[in-house]
């Protein structure tokens, strides 16, 4: 699906396709073009419109790439990632967003719902004066609202990790450590986006490409600070999550030394009983305790008793159990 905003004469209307006319140097037509999970008809438009660098098309038809921000003279070629509100098999996962700037027209390629992206078309359709800011400007709307996105789910993020560090304090679990490691690797999928997205947002705001404005290298500062602030948040997850791991790990090994000591202490018991009791049980002639035929039997479970209880006792002096 693609869809065009044109902003020409003080306002801004939808369009059904891209007049070349626009294109010419000295236009005064700012138009934005945004393409959801294009078809290969629709994405011609990329090479027979815009006449864009084929590596650049390339990896906007890709399905997923790391952030970054490469510039192709006439235009820049930028990829960030936004939140997937669709992802259902993963509780976190990003959609790539690609943006083409150049001096008077924005393209977004993206192979899923955007709501960052719906969110500023929206806006553009109420509010002519939107598009009228310049390409850059809104191309800062829609970046900001995609990092302004990634609040939400960190704090989901945040209290999962807080009801896992409870779990693991209640008791262990055996399917905790699933848990534990799936949670593990959504943090690195965040830290994977995060990190470069940073990168990417900190070249905009250091001016180093002349289609961003000194005014709009200030919002895009802003932005930066969110993602470090984002970063830092995922660096301290994973820090916890690897100390949560290690905590389950130590309480589902004292809990088997618990029970092996309870199982070693019940062997230990048993062993010099089984001796008796097999001696005993020999078809030979041994010799007789106290009393007659009738209280042999009871004078082995006086015996078997007395080693018993004295064992523990003595286990419990030593302060084994």
């Amino acid at each position: 699906m693609i869809v065009i905003y044109v902003h020409e004469g003080g306002s801004t209307r939808s369009a059904d396709r891209v007049d070349p006319a626009w294109l010419v140097p000295g236009s005064q037509v700012s138009f934005w073009v945004d393409l959801q999970v294009p078809t290969a008809e629709e994405s011609r438009i990329l090479a027979d419109v815009f006449a864009f660098h084929e590596l650049a098309i390339e990896d906007a038809i890709a399905e997923t790439l790391h952030p970054k921000v490469e510039s192709y003279g006439s235009y820049l070629y930028i990829i960030l990632h936004g939140i997937d509100f669709q992802a259902v098999e993963h509780r976190f996962q990003t959609i790539d967003v690609d943006f083409f700037l150049g001096p008077n027209y924005l393209v977004t390629v993206h192979g899923g719902v955007s709501r960052s992206i719906g969110h500023v078309a929206d806006i553009c359709a109420r509010n002519s004066p939107v598009l009228s800011e310049g390409p850059a400007a809104l191309m800062h709307r829609i970046v900001d609202t995609m990092v302004d996105n990634y609040r939400p789910e960190v704090d989901k993020l945040s209290d999962r990790l807080d009801d896992l560090e409870g779990q693991v304090f209640e008791g262990a679990d055996p399917s905790l450590a699933r848990r534990i490691l799936e949670f593990k690797r959504d943090v690195i999928s965040l830290r994977r986006v995060v990190l470069p997205q940073r990168d990417v947002v900190g070249r905009l705001a250091r001016r180093e490409f002349p289609f961003i404005s000194e005014s709009l290298a200030y919002r895009f500062r802003d932005v930066h600070d969110h993602l470090v602030r984002l970063t830092d948040e995922s660096m301290q997850f994973a820090d916890r999550v690897s100390t949560l791991f290690e905590a389950h790990l130590a309480m589902v090994s004292n809990q088997l030394n618990g029970v092996m000591k309870v199982l070693t202490i019940i062997a230990t018991v048993f062993m010099p009983l089984t001796v008796l009791t097999g001696m005993y049980g020999m078809n030979v002639d041994l010799p007789r305790l106290p009393g007659g035929e009738p209280v042999q039997f009871w004078w082995v479970i006086v015996i078997m008793l007395v080693l018993s209880f004295g064992m523990l006792g003595f286990f419990r002096r030593r302060g084994w159990i």
